[in-house]
Parts: structure tokens; C-alpha cells; sequence
């Protein structure tokens, strides 16, 4: 009786290990999807190339998938339903098709994804005879750009709420190699929750282009997805920078609400 067991057992062996190809031959599915919009071109491209380089090892380290597009003519409510978080990698708050508007707008207000924004997506005002995007202007804190220093310089980041999620494991003090600040026509700190801002006395070299209070890090909890704004976004570099890094992970993480 045993040894018909055993053969009957060892002939099941070919059929598990069939089985278990099979399976592994299966795509994992991701834990979640992430689409990141950045322009094709311009001064900011060598800073998108290496971000997309760096999302690309951490979402494979991390088990999500990144989409990437270069402008906003795929985008429609369908589309972003795909998606758990929304990159705004380095693209500004004008010119995107209607149907991306309409969409993003009920994305964010209906909690539907997270978003993080990077950068360019401050750049709020009328640029190229587009005129300003007023729900995002609201979303972004009542600002509009003002001015920018051009000759770029380093500065000292300081975190305000080192309790949040996004700045776990930030130092409190951090400086930033590289970067074009943007001046804005007013702090947007009524508006929104601001978790870092930069110190412009620190800046290397000295600038007058100064706001005074200067959020650079924020979050407007007055919309139902989880949504952070990160100014610094310039200069490749910045994926040298071990609490930029840090702060970029956590964004990621926190916005998808995926721990």
C-alpha cells in the first residue's frame, strides 16, 4: 500500500511542477499605478530623465507600476481611474485639454487619487497666451508666480510638521544644492497646511528676490485626496540628495495610501 502511495505521489510531482511554472509565469500584479505627466523638453528635461530613472528602480523595488506621458490629451475622468496617484513631475497648470481639467479637478475634489506636484505645477499666472486655471489656482493656495532666481542658488529647507507622514526620517534642516526659487504674490500659508519652507537668508548666493515667509513644502486639506506640493524640482542633482529622496518616497507612499 505504501509503495503505491509513493508512486502515485511521484507521478503528481510533473503535475505540481507544471502547476508552479504556470503560476510563476503569471504577471504580479501591481499594488498600485502611478501616472506621472512631464514636459518633453525645456531646461527642466534633465531633472524629469532622472526622475523617471530613479521611480523606475523604486517602483520595481517596490512592486507598483509608473505610466509616464508627455501631455495632458490621454487624460479624461476613464483614464485616471486607472490610477492611484497622480505626478505632476515638472508640467505647469495651463494649456492641458478640457477634458483633462474636468477630470483632474473631480480626481482631486473627489478624492479619487492622490497627487503630488513638483515644481512647475506653481507656475501660475498667464504664460504663453493661456490665461490662469482658476480651480488649480485655489488648489495651489491662492498664488500666482511672481519671479525666480534665474542664477540659481542653494538653500536651507526647514521642516514645520515633522509629524507628517511625507517628512518622516527628514532631517529638520536640510539644504538644497541647486534650485531657481520662485517668489509668488503672496504666501500661500492661509490657504494650506505648510510642512516646509526655505530660509532665504541661507541663500548661496545671496539673492534679492525674497518673499519673506516662503512655503516650499505644503498640503491643502481642504480637498479629498491626499495631496502634496514640493516645490524643489530643478536640478538633477536633487536625486543626490539623501532627505529629498526620503521626502519623495514618503509622498509617494502617503498620497497612494499605500503604507
Amino acid at each position: 500500500m505504501f509503495q503505491r502511495i509513493f508512486r502515485n505521489f511521484i507521478r503528481f510531482i510533473p503535475i505540481m511542477a507544471g502547476l508552479c511554472t504556470l503560476l510563476a509565469m503569471q504577471p504580479v500584479r501591481p499594488r498600485f499605478r502611478v501616472l506621472a505627466l512631464a514636459e518633453n523638453g525645456g531646461h527642466h528635461i534633465a531633472y524629469s530623465r532622472t526622475a523617471k530613472v530613479w521611480l523606475d528602480k523604486l517602483a520595481a523595488d517596490s512592486g507598483f507600476a509608473v505610466d509616464y506621458i508627455d501631455n495632458t490629451d490621454k487624460i479624461d475622468s476613464v483614464f485616471l481611474a486607472q490610477y492611484q496617484l497622480f505626478i505632476q513631475l515638472d508640467y505647469p497648470p495651463y494649456a492641458w485639454k478640457p477634458a483633462a481639467v474636468k477630470a483632474f479637478e473631480e480626481y482631486i475634489s473627489e478624492g479619487k487619487g492622490g497627487w503630488i506636484g513638483f515644481h512647475h505645477a506653481t507656475l501660475l499666472g498667464e504664460f504663453d497666451g493661456y490665461g490662469l486655471w482658476p480651480w488649480f489656482y485655489d488648489f495651489m493656495g491662492k498664488i500666482r508666480f511672481k519671479d525666480y532666481i534665474a542664477g540659481f542658488a542653494s538653500g536651507d529647507v526647514h521642516v514645520e510638521d515633522a509629524a507628517h507622514p511625507v517628512l518622516k526620517g527628514v532631517p529638520a534642516v536640510f539644504n538644497v544644492k541647486t534650485e531657481e526659487w520662485y517668489t509668488y504674490d503672496r504666501s500661500p500659508r492661509p490657504d494650506v497646511h505648510v510642512l516646509a519652507s526655505v530660509d532665504e537668508s541661507s541663500y548661496k548666493p545671496a539673492s534679492g528676490k525674497k518673499m519673506g515667509d516662503h512655503p516650499v513644502i505644503w498640503t491643502n486639506t481642504a480637498y479629498k485626496a491626499r495631496n502634496v506640493y514640493i516645490f524643489m524640482g530643478h536640478s538633477p542633482d536633487l536625486f543626490e540628495n539623501k532627505a529629498y529622496l526620503t521626502l519623495f518616497r514618503n509622498a509617494i507612499f502617503w498620497a497612494a495610501a499605500k503604507p
